[in-house]
């Protein structure tokens, strides 16, 4: 498809050859670079030595930020939305009068 686009990243050394939207590409090499920079952090800061190891606490870290990310969520769609839903219908009808 003419949207498609193949890419070759590189993480840990190794390439991965992907074949992406053209809109995912700028998110993909971000992505990438993000866990190159993860894995450089845990190689400095502890003594890991396996590329297995490397990874997994890399995974397990960006597993934890989504976690956060969708507990954050969930908490504004849940509870800060209907009450802004009120405020919004308060403040219409204020303004009506």
């Amino acid at each position: 498809m003419a949207d498609e686009l193949p890419i070759t990243i590189t993480i840990e050394g190794r390439p991965y050859k992907l074949t992406i939207g053209r809109n995912e590409e700028e998110t993909i090499r971000k992505a990438a670079k993000l866990i190159e920079g993860q894995i450089s952090h845990y190689a400095k800061n502890y003594r890991y030595s396996d590329k297995q190891d490397l990874l997994a606490m890399v995974a397990l870290h960006f597993a934890t930020i989504a976690i956060h990310a969708q507990n954050e969520a969930s908490f504004v769609t849940n509870s800060l939305s209907p009450t802004l839903t009120d405020i919004d219908s308060i403040l219409t009808e204020a303004l009506k009068d």
